[in-house]
């Protein structure tokens, strides 16, 4: 995979802004029901590029994250297929985000809070998958074009009017950068580079600390 190295921004984030890019669909209020889905012509190039992104079972690297205001923000991500990640964000952002496969918390180092979300409510899911379908009824458009391959996922019934957009090589077949757009139309993109794949993580690296959650959700109450 092509090493492109970029400079990574600082900046800062609240757990709000934080909670947008990651999460959208977490925080939609309203779902719409799904009508009939529209059935995709499978490019044989983008069925590829699927079927090599989901062969990738584990893969860390750095990330430049832009927010829907121009924010922008860098770290390093570590993904585990299935329905694992996490992402720490560089200082001065006391920011984490982990996801175990059944939950994704979003968690201040600082203020020491924490928010808990299903995993399955929030358009990670479908980055997170064990397998992409193109066939499936979460597909909402395919485009291949000779430098990048772009997939955008969604299903109304669970995500609301959150979509999922992946940017693929079409050459190498890597991923390059994915966007997630919530209910009112406002896209975080995350841009990954100086990737490794097929690495192996100590066990606590995506280990969410439910003590620490509960703990923080009572004191809400």
């Amino acid at each position: 995979m092509n090493q492109t190295k970029m400079p990574a921004g600082t900046g800062r984030k609240t757990r709000r802004s934080v909670l947008r890019g990651i999460c959208a669909a977490a925080a939609a209020s309203v779902l719409v029901s799904f009508g009939a889905p529209q059935a995709h012509a499978i490019d044989p190039t983008a069925q590829k590029i699927a079927d090599h992104f989901s062969s990738v079972k584990t893969m860390t690297g750095e990330f430049v994250q832009f927010g829907p205001s121009g924010q922008q923000i860098g770290g390093k991500f570590f993904i585990e297929r299935p329905g694992k990640l996490r992402f720490n964000y560089e200082d001065p952002s006391p920011v984490r985000v982990i996801a175990d496969g059944k939950s994704v918390v979003i968690g201040n180092r600082k203020l020491q809070t924490w928010d808990i979300y299903p995993l399955g409510k929030t358009p990670l899911k479908l980055l997170l998958a064990e397998r992409i379908n193109l066939g499936g009824s979460t597909v909402k458009s395919v485009t291949v074009e000779p430098d990048l391959t772009t997939i955008v996922l969604g299903n109304k019934s669970i995500f609301g009017d959150s979509t999922i957009t992946m940017m693929f090589d079409s050459k190498t077949y890597e991923l390059r950068q994915w966007t997630i757009t919530d209910a009112q139309g406002k896209g975080t993109t995350v841009m990954i580079f100086n990737v490794r794949t097929d690495v192996r993580f100590a066990d606590n690296v995506f280990e969410i600390p439910y003590y620490q959650v509960h703990r923080n959700r009572g004191n809400d109450r």
